[in-house]
């Protein structure tokens, strides 16, 4: 093998360490957001998502007038 072949070799382990890393930190920042929250992550939630969760919870909250 030529240059080519030895280069693909050695780019996998640092490719390897990036892309583990990249994962931890993703995780870290999973569990630390459901840790302050309580439930986690809502990705793509837009400010109609947003306002029709906090209406969804007074509505759950408040108590019954029957």
């Amino acid at each position: 093998m030529g240059v080519s072949g030895s280069l693909g070799r050695d780019a996998r382990l640092p490719l390897g360490i990036i892309g583990g890393f990249l994962c931890i930190m993703g995780n870290g920042q999973y569990y630390i957001h459901r840790a302050a929250h309580g439930r986690p992550k809502h990705i793509g939630n837009d400010m109609w998502d947003v306002a029709m969760e906090r209406r969804d919870k007074k509505l759950v909250d408040k108590p019954a007038a029957n």
